[in-house]
């Protein structure tokens, strides 16, 4: 049977039909109205023929770019073989070498006590699994989640997420869900700047000490170590060591969701590493599927006290997502894909430091590796305590249309919707970190001078 793509119509007869069509919760189309025709690297060429730079790589998901060569060659060759496509949790040779290879990919003393849970193939429902796991394990019912944090759109994940937008119609989501102050030095909770990473810990540790706190020892605490919608916020090396002391002394899981941070983003196979611990549970998704599908949680084996069939799925055995899976982890591996990370996003930052000089509008550049946020904000407004200028989402968004138009593809989160996120794939040379770089400098000057700061 032939199937028939549409490849005659431009961008504005195919946005045109997905307007009309599809469910008005769509998002990424209202901000960057174009359909994709080709795909390669960081390129993109649009319905129109024109190509643009992506530094969005479906939210992090495409580690090594699109359509790269060790991915199209895993799924050549999984269709060459015959093998299923769709096993539910029934094990194949691909899965088995899939698994291996994640366990490979992990500290060794955290893989040697590990066990791993195929979920359904969003990030949300492997973070759905984790906090039954842990309840499981525990007894317990409360969940501390931080302000910031996203965890994904479903009933669950939404519950435990710092986004309130889309909470505001939803009634009746998780009980028992407690946001704490996450480390956010530019726009501190405590208004004090670096001095409050100190405060934030030690208020944490008071609260779960306290016998009139008013919150029950808690299933599990759920945490990013770079908050990646809320504004890619990296979590301070030593904050991250204090409250993985404050939960193992208090044997209460550390959650670390790393669906967007894993898999070499940071400079680190795993973002955690970089603090030197470990979590009781890991979340996975994004890149561990090699830009098709899949989502796992890796958790330590003696929290494995669920039955059978406690958290299921008819699309946890996506075959052809495992032999992809495998095939971008062994090739970041073998071609140390994370210290290249570390270095571009090291590289990258420094560039993005001397555009701020150069502009009055960027009041923050941060992140980890090539997971970096620049913080947009409005200059003529009163700054606070600490010296942070109220955001400016208007100029944010101006600065990604403006960004756009100029071919280069970039998304816009944080608080307020005033931040702008970079998160090219892993394999970005340092020539195009440049192209990048110029093409973002002209937005932002030409966006800073429609609104009259130039």
């Amino acid at each position: 049977m032939e199937v028939t793509v549409q490849t005659s119509s431009g961008n504005k007869a195919l946005l045109s039909t997905q307007e009309k069509r599809e469910s008005n919760a769509r998002s990424y189309p209202r901000r960057l109205p174009l359909a994709i025709k080709r795909a390669e690297g960081i390129y993109v060429t649009d319905m129109d023929g024109k190509q643009y730079m992506d530094c969005l790589a479906g939210a992090g998901t495409l580690a090594l770019g699109h359509n790269h060569t060790v991915v199209r060659e895993a799924i050549e060759n999984v269709m060459q073989s015959y093998l299923p496509l769709h096993t539910l949790d029934l094990t194949t040779p691909v899965k088995e070498a899939f698994i291996d290879e994640v366990f490979a990919s992990l500290p060794p003393s955290f893989a040697e006590k590990a066990k791993i849970h195929f979920c359904g193939p969003t990030g949300a429902d492997a973070v759905e699994a984790a906090l039954k796991l842990v309840k499981t394990a525990t007894g317990n019912r409360a969940i501390l989640s931080f302000q910031g944090g996203y965890h994904g759109s479903t009933h669950g994940t939404l519950g435990i997420s710092g986004t309130i937008g889309p909470k505001q119609k939803i009634h009746a989501l998780v009980p028992d869900t407690h946001f704490l102050p996450y480390p956010y030095e530019y726009r501190c909770p405590f208004g004090v700047g670096k001095e409050g990473h100190g405060i934030g810990i030690t208020y944490i540790e008071n609260l779960l000490d306290n016998p009139e706190g008013g919150i029950v020892k808690p299933a599990g605490i759920i945490v990013e170590v770079v908050q990646g919608e809320g504004g890619s916020i990296p979590a301070p090396i030593g904050w991250l060591k204090e409250l993985r002391r404050i939960t193992k002394k208090r044997d209460i899981p550390l959650i670390i969701d790393e669906v967007q941070t894993g898999i070499g983003r940071t400079g680190k196979m795993f973002a955690f590493e970089h603090a030197g611990i470990e979590p009781d549970v890991l979340v996975l998704s994004k890149a561990i599927g090699g830009s098709l599908p899949l989502s796992v949680v890796v958790y330590d084996r003696c929290l494995d006290k669920w039955e059978p069939g406690t958290h299921i799925g008819t699309f946890r055995g996506n075959q052809m997502a495992m032999a992809t899976g495998q095939a971008t982890l062994r090739f970041v591996k073998e071609n140390h894909l994370p210290d290249y990370a570390q270095e571009m996003g090291t590289y990258l930052a420094e560039q993005l430091n001397s555009i701020q000089k150069e502009v009055s509008s960027i009041g923050d550049v941060r992140g980890r590796g090539l997971m970096i946020g620049v913080e947009i904000i409005n200059p003529t407004k009163q700054p606070n305590r600490i010296g942070s200028y109220p955001a400016y989402a208007e100029l944010a968004e101006k600065i990604q249309q403006e960004c756009l138009s100029r071919g280069l593809i970039l998304e816009v989160g944080g608080r307020f919707g005033s931040v702008i996120r970079l998160l090219p794939p892993l394999i970005i040379s340092k020539g195009q970190i440049d192209e990048v770089l110029q093409r973002l400098s002209e937005a932002i000057k030409s966006a800073e001078a429609q609104f009259g700061l130039r």
